[in-house]
């Protein structure tokens, strides 16, 4: 117990009661007069089941509306795929031109890669007598990919067995061989097939001869 008798008037002070706090009327409405939300059953809207409207859509649930969307997604991808397949012939295409056992695959390059720094790169190997980089027919960036056809298929043989994850740029390229004209049945993986179909047979096919 503390004998407050004994304390000096400065510290009595201390444990003098604060004033009552002064009373203030709430905000919104009177505690007192305050009534929730009356809840009943449903029973009462059964009658209303009779003159049900035929023509109501009820509203998606964020499920059915993600579940529609990714069928939506599918279709167009399937379309699109299917009008590719009808329209692609490397054959016939004006901007594929060369030796296509000369010309080799070049990939995941850098966008900002241009043809000298390719023929930097690829020279070494042998003489090189085009380089394409593929771009965007809309925008005309480039897609990070590329052809570079030798002058002689032997070179172009070295590169493709040699060149294979070097770092250009920052990036880790992957070179291959021409698939589209030399691969009967083949198709790039944007149209539903993988990319490197029958990669280690083709590949040993078309080098080792």
């Amino acid at each position: 117990l503390i004998m407050t008798d004994k304390l000096p008037p400065n510290l009595l002070a201390l444990f003098a009661p604060r004033p009552p706090l002064p009373y203030s009327k709430p905000l919104d409405r009177d505690p007192a007069k305050r009534k929730g939300p009356t809840i009943t059953g449903v029973g009462q809207l059964v009658n209303l089941l009779k003159d049900y409207d035929p023509d109501y859509v009820p509203t998606e649930t964020v499920e059915e509306k993600k579940k529609r969307k990714a069928i939506e997604k599918k279709q167009k991808s399937e379309e699109a795929i299917k009008k590719g397949l009808e329209e692609w012939d490397p054959n016939k295409d004006e901007n594929v031109t060369g030796d296509p056992f000369k010309t080799l695959f070049v990939a995941r390059m850098s966008y900002e890669m241009t043809e000298k720094d390719l023929r930097r790169e690829f020279e070494m190997y042998g003489p090189i007598e085009n380089i394409r980089i593929v771009k965007n027919k809309v925008n005309g960036k480039p897609r990070g990919y590329a052809f570079i056809e030798f002058e002689r298929e032997k070179d172009m043989k070295a590169a493709y067995k040699d060149a294979d994850g070097v770092k250009l740029l920052g990036r880790r390229i992957l070179v291959d061989v021409e698939r589209g004209r030399t691969v009967k049945g083949w198709r790039p993986r944007r149209l539903g097939k993988y990319f490197y179909i029958y990669y280690i047979f083709i590949a040993n096919v078309i080098l080792c001869d």
